[in-house]
């Protein structure tokens, strides 16, 4: 294998001059310039990556922390982790993905400059890790929106709007009794910003309409899903619109409407708070919102290469969200109009 002082003898350079052609840091004339180029071509040289980032002070890798916490839903997960690795690849990075949420493994990535920047998911309305990712050196952007960003970038749909289109249709569609089939009892627990920030918009919304609400935290599993039905049915049994706001719950909560007498797009309306191919894969047409993950990944990894370029100062961007009626086949009510 070839090494950099290969390439500096079949340039007739010296090994910095070629350190600075790779690394950029000094101006090196045309004619040498080509001329090491063209040996590191007929020598098949690729440059120690570890040595490359010491010398450059980048790795071009950015950390990803996407912690598999209960409740999560994996699939979801992965939808942003491959928004967010496909962009990367554009701005010829990799990412270094961390599943754990403990504050110490960031610290221990931030110190030892493995990463460039770095990527939250998972976000807290109250999130323990802001003050520590707000010390770092390396620019961070969170995919979330805590009730204190510290400073630091922050993208995701806008889940209160989502809250808000959704009361809005089901109050448009004439439904006086409503239902939120929200996240799983541990994410309401954690206060996961996406769920309080739905259950804001919704009953919030829900309420200025003057209608009935009534909110349900909801197991992913088919018993879960079935205890979540039956508990709204039988507290409020006139409810017949319901946004379900969890993805594997969804057909289990469909199956249990079906057992509990009703049928939806009929008695019943349901608009599914989820990725488009996961309404897609539902046994009926069905109304939804959808969650843009992979979207919502690719704008999170612009965001943090502007930061490492110093072209743009901390800032929120929120993806406002679009509803799709499948049961008319025609788009819902627009989403810039979130006023109650």
């Amino acid at each position: 294998m070839a090494t950099i002082e290969d390439v500096a003898r079949a340039a007739g350079v010296s090994a910095s001059t070629v350190s600075y052609v790779l690394s950029g840091k000094r101006s090196i004339s045309p004619p040498t310039r080509r001329r090491v180029e063209q040996a590191i071509a007929d020598l098949g040289y690729r440059p120690h990556m570890g040595a490359r980032a010491l010398a450059s002070n980048r790795t071009n890798v950015i950390g990803l922390m996407a912690p598999l916490r209960s409740g999560v839903d994996v699939s979801v997960i992965m939808q942003f982790v491959t928004g967010v690795v496909t962009r990367a690849r554009g701005f010829e990075h990799d990412v270094l993905l961390l599943t754990q949420d403990d504050v110490g493994g960031l610290e221990r990535v931030a110190a030892g400059s493995m990463v460039d920047a770095i990527v939250v998911m998972d976000v807290e309305a109250d999130d323990p890790r802001i003050p520590v990712l707000g010390a770092l050196r390396q620019p961070t952007v969170l995919i979330g929106l805590p009730r204190d960003a510290g400073g630091l970038s922050c993208v995701d749909l806008d889940f209160e709007a989502v809250g808000v289109v959704g009361a809005r249709h089901l109050a448009a569609t004439g439904h006086r009794e409503v239902a939120l089939l929200g996240s799983p009892p541990e994410v309401m627990d954690r206060h996961t910003s996406y769920a309080d920030r739905v259950v804001h918009g919704f009953t919030t919304t829900a309420a200025a309409r003057g209608l009935d609400v009534t909110v349900e935290p909801c197991e992913p599993h088919p018993a879960g899903a079935q205890r979540a039905v039956d508990a709204v049915l039988d507290r409020a049994p006139g409810t017949t619109g319901l946004v379900v706001h969890n993805e594997r719950a969804l057909p289990h909560v469909l199956a249990r409407l079906r057992e509990r007498g009703r049928v939806v797009g009929g008695d019943t309306s349901v608009i599914a708070v989820c990725p488009e191919d996961v309404a897609l894969a539902q046994s009926l047409p069905i109304t939804s919102i959808d969650i843009p993950a992979a979207m919502i990944g690719s704008v999170a990894v612009e965001m943090v290469m502007a930061r490492l370029r110093g072209e743009q100062p901390a800032e929120t961007r929120l993806l406002a969200p679009v509803l799709t009626d499948r049961t008319s086949g025609a788009p819902g009510p627009a989403a810039t109009d979130l006023t109650p």
